[in-house]
């Protein structure tokens, strides 16, 4: 990358109200493919008890390697195809790759979503790196080499 160039970097707001919107969009996404699974067992509850929690615990046991294919699979393709998820499309920020400033390659989306994962699982914590990086970059990001720019 051009040291000269000045990104217009993506604000913090921007980029969390972005994965407030895609983590809605994945939800939902779990709801429409689990709703039959999901209807039936809510159906037979009628209190939270120690069974209750255990089926759920067990449903997303059951589940969660599909569960983190589509999150996977939602942000790899649109990053890739786009530069940017709904999220992203809604608050007017694009990613891209900082050494071609274009949009980003298969595999570095897919590095990228693939590293969010463990990020949001360990408490968000390879989220809070854009708090203090100058970019402005997540770990996923970082790793990546990835910026997410107003677009």
């Amino acid at each position: 990358m051009n040291e000269s160039v000045s990104l217009p970097l993506a604000s913090l707001q921007k980029r969390m109200a972005s994965f407030v919107i895609d983590d809605m969009v994945v939800s939902l996404f779990f709801i429409i493919i689990f709703y039959p699974q999901l209807s039936f067992a809510f159906s037979s509850m009628s209190e939270i008890n120690e069974d209750t929690v255990q089926s759920i615990n067990a449903f997303i046991s059951a589940n969660i390697a599909f569960i983190f294919a589509i999150k996977i699979l939602y942000h790899t393709v649109l990053v890739w195809q786009n530069g940017m998820t709904l999220g992203k499309y809604v608050m007017k920020i694009r990613i891209i790759d900082l050494q071609t400033e274009q949009t980003p390659s298969f595999a570095k989306a897919l590095l990228r979503a693939s590293i969010r994962i463990p990020s949001e699982a360990l408490f968000y914590l390879g989220f809070v790196l854009a708090f203090f990086l100058p970019l402005r970059q997540t770990l996923h990001d970082k790793l990546s080499n990835c910026v997410a720019v107003n677009g």
